[in-house]
Formats: C-alpha cells, structure tokens, sequence
C-alpha cells in the first residue's frame, strides 16, 4: 500500500484486483491507462493459473505498476511473490498463513489478509501481523454462502481497530458512497471486467 498502516488516509484508495486468468498482451494497456487516470494505492492478481501463466501476470503488472510506484500483490502464492519481486501477498484463507508469510517475505513487505464477515478472524489476521484486512462481499454477489459483510463491521473495525479495513466484493456505486466514511480501500475488479468498456466502468464507480 502507498499509505503506512498506521497513518491511513481520511478518503479511502482504490485497490484494483486483475481479471482472473487475463493474456498479460491484453491486459498491459488497460493497466497502464488506468493507472494514468486514476490513483491506485495497490494492485492485486488472483491465484488462480498455472505457474508459468502467473508469472507471466506478475512480470507483466509489477512492470507497468512499479514505473508508478504502486505495489503489486498476488493471492496466497508466497514464493511466486519472492520469486518476481512483488511487494506481498493477499491471503485468502484469513489469519492462517499470517505469521508465515511474514517471516519468508520480511518485515517490508505487505500481508494481507481475507476475513470474510468475521470480526474474529479480522482481529485474528491484524494480531498476527496482517498490514490489512479485507472483509466481504460488502453486496451481494451470488457467491458462496450468500453471506455479506455488514456495514456495521465495517464501522465497527473502522472504530476500534487500528489495522486499515479493505471492502470488496458486489460493490456498486451507492454501496461505495455508504461505506466510503468506514473504510480505508475499496478493492474494484469483478464489477468492472465484464463490462465492454473496463476503465469506463472503473469511472463510474469511483468518482
């Protein structure tokens, strides 16, 4: 993240999450006008992928990212991460792999964690070192257990807890106005990539 965890910003930062199994030839220009038009504080690429086609994405976005000084994150894989010099890991499986991940990547680089709705498991991810945790869906989704993030969570978290608190999953433009004084980063992705026009939907959504 461009902020330090324990001075996060007033106006909460877009967190882009990249299409799941994109061709890096197509998704390059796409990235790079987005990070001309917007201000990104990270961007994170989904796990799922063979090896070689991961790497690929990773080369690809930690190129394009890094000129602008703007982290890049890969779910869960670890060594992927050391091995393309990324900046961190998202980790989807809440504070499991925490501690972990911590001590193969070190102390710079950035750990987050997935909670779900779990206050429990958010605390959990921040006391093992997580520099962010994401809860969600924050909408709805049709996803998984149908369960979504309450925005009491969020305003909850956002009052006691100091580790900055990401929102994603089935976010539309009225959800983001609600949660936008609870949260540190909105993580947009799936809601802009089936659209025609990605960055025009990217547009819409954060103003």
């Amino acid at each position: 993240m461009t902020d330090d965890p324990q001075d996060a910003p007033a106006a909460p930062q877009l967190y882009l999450i990249a299409p799941v199994g994109a061709e890096p030839s197509a998704f390059a220009p796409m990235l790079a006008e987005m990070l001309d038009r917007f201000q990104i504080a990270c961007i994170r690429i989904p796990g799922a992928g063979d090896e070689a086609a991961l790497g690929r994405m990773a080369d690809t976005a930690r190129d394009i990212a890094h000129a602008k000084d703007v982290a890049v994150v890969i779910d869960d894989h670890i060594q992927l991460a050391q091995r393309h010099g990324l900046d961190g890991v998202h980790l989807t499986g809440g504070a499991k792999q925490v501690r972990y991940a911590r001590k193969e990547l070190g102390a710079d680089a950035i750990v987050g964690a997935f909670c779900g709705a779990s206050r429990h498991d958010g605390m959990s991810a921040g006391e093992a070192g997580a520099d962010y945790v994401s809860f969600g869906p924050a909408g709805e989704t049709g996803l998984g257990s149908g369960d979504t993030a309450p925005a009491e969570l969020f305003a909850w978290w956002s009052e006691m807890i100091e580790v900055p608190v990401v929102a994603e999953g089935g976010l539309d433009a009225a959800l983001i106005g609600r949660l936008s004084p609870l949260t540190d980063f909105f993580a947009l992705g799936p809601e802009i990539w089936g659209e025609d026009d990605p960055v025009a939907a990217l547009s819409a959504l954060w103003r």
